[in-house]
């Protein structure tokens, strides 16, 4: 009787990894023999290694971060019209330099956003481009990734100290600057009362954002009351569901700066739902521009910044860093523009 020899299936960075009870993106950091990782872990996935028999190429693996053909693009928002049109900027711009993008979205989740990048750092990108997400911190992406591939930073930046071998580039939007002109033109419209609506302030970005509104009004001598600071998830539906909070206790704001254009479409729709009409009982600007802003009822007044050329300006800035790694590390700020629209109504007379 002819016996059959079973054939052995080939080991996994995934089997490896569930043998030793670590993640995928901690073994392939100990392939590539990265500082991140503590000594215990270290040896004990090592020793998973040789117990299972897993083969390393290597050879394959250098010759695969050399010669690269993709961009990875990790977004946190991926529902955010204005990260759809960034996408495209980014696409046009690598596809043109001869790359595929390797799209992720992380959702707002720290925890899912180590677990993209872990998966796309094992396909080798030339780079990666970050939107991070909410409370991540640059240990956190230092794990999931390690410092070897060129990253970019866009719009916000990373909690913690980041270590000084980890040169990562910023390209960031002037989020204070922006919050301020919308500020300073609703108090030139004659509001007083005057609220903060939408974001969270564990984003660098929604900070930057509010540090804009408030400079403007203290700077206007105008208080700020506690209930006109409002945080919610930078999307139409949860602004929308915390509208009435706005208007829960006296006095009562007659304007709002609001993080984004999706959060300032959400509060057009809660205002409609309490009988008030935006731009008319309400003002309200937003922040991004999106396709959309020109187009509501009543049109946007917003902070306009260019997605598409962003994307475009993303993706050269890491090209950039492709072509000479040891240039000094950059940040760049893109400036913002105030479109006025009819959302941003003079308040009601009594």
């Amino acid at each position: 009787m002819q016996s059959i020899t079973p054939v052995r299936h080939k080991i996994t960075l995934s089997d490896v990894a569930a043998g030793c009870g670590v993640s995928r993106a901690t073994v392939s950091l100990v392939l590539r023999g990265s500082p991140l990782v503590n000594k215990h872990t270290r040896a004990r996935v090592e020793e998973e290694l040789r117990r299972q028999g897993y083969v390393y190429n290597r050879a394959a693996a250098n010759l695969r971060r050399r010669t690269s053909s993709s961009i990875a693009l990790v977004l946190n928002d991926l529902a955010n019209p204005f990260f759809a049109e960034f996408a495209a900027g980014v696409d046009a711009v690598v596809g043109e330099a001869g790359f595929v993008t390797l799209l992720g979205c992380t959702s707002e989740s720290s925890t899912r956003e180590q677990a993209v990048l872990g998966s796309l750092i094992e396909h080798g990108p030339a780079g990666i481009i970050l939107s991070p997400a909410e409370g991540s911190s640059a240990q956190q992406v230092l794990a999931a990734m390690g410092a070897q591939t060129p990253l970019l930073l866009f719009n916000r930046e990373l909690g913690g100290n980041l270590p000084e071998y980890a040169h990562w580039d910023l390209l960031a939007l002037d989020n204070q600057r922006g919050t301020r002109l919308a500020t300073e033109h609703l108090i030139a419209q004659g509001h007083r009362r005057i609220a903060f609506f939408g974001g969270h302030r564990a984003a660098s970005s929604c900070r930057q954002r509010h540090a804009g509104y408030t400079e403007a009004m203290q700077a206007a001598g105008l208080r700020i009351e506690p209930h006109w600071q409002l945080e919610c998830a930078p999307t139409r539906l949860d602004a929308a569901s915390q509208t009435a909070a706005l208007f829960a206790a006296a006095p009562m704001p007659t304007a709002a700066v609001c993080y984004n254009d999706a959060v300032a479409l959400g509060l057009m729709l809660g205002l409609s739902q309490r009988g008030l009409q935006p731009g008319r009982d309400f003002a309200l600007t937003g922040f991004d521009d999106i396709a959309e802003a020109s187009m509501s009822m009543p049109p946007l007044t917003t902070l306009t910044t260019a997605p598409l050329a962003r994307g475009r300006q993303a993706a050269e800035l890491l090209l950039q860093r492709l072509r000479d790694p040891t240039a000094l590390t950059r940040h760049t700020i893109a400036p913002v523009q105030l479109v006025v629209r009819a959302s941003s109504c003079p308040p009601p007379t009594v």
